[in-house]
């Protein structure tokens, strides 16, 4: 009878243990979808996951190859054609590894720094797995004579556009699947481009094309690049449809407060240069004047990003409506340099019909844009850094140039910029009001 006992127990362990490995290979994770993106100093490969997993990276030589090995999970099918142009990588192949694990393998043409972590699901993506492989081609320092350059008596103002989201960050995602991604580095390439061809400014893109850059490091590309604005583009998303309106946004006072906490404590930062393309470091000052420095800098640069962000607000209420009519402030990361004037523009909202048709339009777009330069412009013609071709040339500031696009009409362009349609008549000697695509005009001062 007992014999009997036992081997009953023994059995039933034994069924339990292979119904609970049956259960453990039947919740392996699927890989879904696998993504690939270049960045200028990295490419991004994620993993789409049904569920969380455990993974492992590793490095071979002879030939060159990464390594991914990714426990209990599996891929259905082939890995899909990823587009590896302009990557270091020449192939991938998968197989499966130990009857229950998955190995992807990444065949590679140059040496990379690789780096990896997991990202758990939320309301908005499943679980992911990601792997960075960064570029390890050495970068050129800048020089003595490069920061001459940049401090000359003609230097340009320069604009630094921050398009949010990208890559595996879709942002808001409006009617028809449009992505907030694609629409803010749409205005931000033609607000470039408006910058570009100003005298006495120019812009740099803070993200050139359709990947991500963590919030911090957009703030720091801008202080590498020695920025003297920061203009972050987003389009806003409401669980209502109804919500709409352009709005603008600096730095809160208490995020300004907590980021001066985080500043100091943080030992890289104190050795940063304050005030933009200015040269006061902290590093060497004791703590209670680079308190007091950063506090007098924080001030400064916050009353900078609120007058800033009133010219843009002026000039978006020509073509937009706007969500608040005065400039709203948040602790948006982005928006945390001590030594740059900051903003972050939502152009609208996407998640409005109405306001998603408009941001999907190309020649939106281009007013979008022309409204926030011109609102930029404004605002250095009234206040020009000493030392730029602005500040010496600022009786000029009434002969801004504008091309005529697909859409334009000389109502419009006459309320953007806030002066009359016979001003501007005038002042070009037009015979009537008829403009035409590339047409150039002179705006005259409001």
């Amino acid at each position: 009878m007992a014999e009997r006992l036992h081997t009953r127990n023994l059995t039933a362990v034994l069924c339990l243990g292979l119904l609970l490995l049956m259960v453990g290979r039947a919740q392996a994770a699927v890989v879904e979808g696998v993504r690939l993106w270049r960045a200028p100093d990295h490419t991004r490969l994620v993993f789409d996951l049904s569920g969380p997993v455990n993974h492992n990276i590793f490095s071979l030589d002879d030939p060159r190859r990464l390594v991914i090995d990714i426990d209990n999970a599996r891929l259905p099918g082939d890995v899909p054609d990823l587009g590896l142009a302009d990557t270091p990588i020449a192939g991938v192949r998968s197989a499966p590894r130990n009857g229950t694990d998955l190995r992807v393998v990444l065949d590679l043409e140059k040496a990379i720094n690789p780096r990896s972590f997991s990202l758990r699901g939320n309301e908005q993506y499943g679980d992911r797995l990601v792997v960075d492989l960064y570029d390890m081609e050495a970068k050129r320092s800048k020089t003595l004579r490069d920061y001459m350059d940049m401090e000359s008596s003609q230097r340009d103002i320069l604009i630094g556009i921050d398009a949010g989201h990208g890559g595996e960050d879709p942002g808001a995602i409006g009617p028809n699947r449009l992505h907030e991604k694609q629409v803010v580095l749409a205005i931000s390439r033609e607000l470039k481009r408006l910058a570009d061809a100003e005298p006495g400014f120019k812009a740099v893109l803070i993200r050139t094309g359709d990947y991500y850059i963590p919030l911090r490091k957009r703030t720091d590309l801008a202080r590498s690049a020695r920025v003297d604005v920061f203009v972050s583009i987003h389009a806003d998303a409401f669980k209502s449809p109804a919500a709409r309106g352009a709005s603008v946004f600096a730095l809160s006072p208490s995020g300004a407060t907590s980021e001066t906490a985080r500043y100091l404590a943080e030992r890289e930062n104190r050795a940063d240069l304050i005030g933009g393309v200015g040269t006061v470091k902290l590093s060497d000052k004791d703590s209670m004047l680079a308190s007091v420095l950063l506090d007098l800098s924080m001030t400064a640069t916050l009353n900078s990003s609120l007058e800033v962000g009133e010219e843009v607000l002026k000039a978006m209420g020509g073509i937009a409506r706007l969500h608040k009519k005065q400039v709203e402030q948040a602790g948006f990361v982005v928006l945390k340099s001590p030594d740059i004037p900051s903003i972050l523009v939502e152009t609208g909202f996407i998640s409005n019909p109405t306001e998603a048709r408009q941001l999907s339009n190309a020649a939106y777009q281009r007013r979008m844009a022309d409204a926030i330069f011109s609102g930029v412009r404004r605002y250095f013609y009234a206040k020009p850094p000493l030392g730029t071709w602005v500040a010496a040339n600022q009786h000029r500031g009434a002969d801004r140039v504008y091309t005529i696009g697909r859409g334009d009409t000389l109502s419009d362009i006459a309320q953007r910029h806030d002066v009359s349609v016979d001003a501007i008549v005038r002042y070009n000697e037009m015979k009537s009001t008829v403009i035409r695509v590339g047409q150039r005009i002179k705006i005259p001062a409001s």
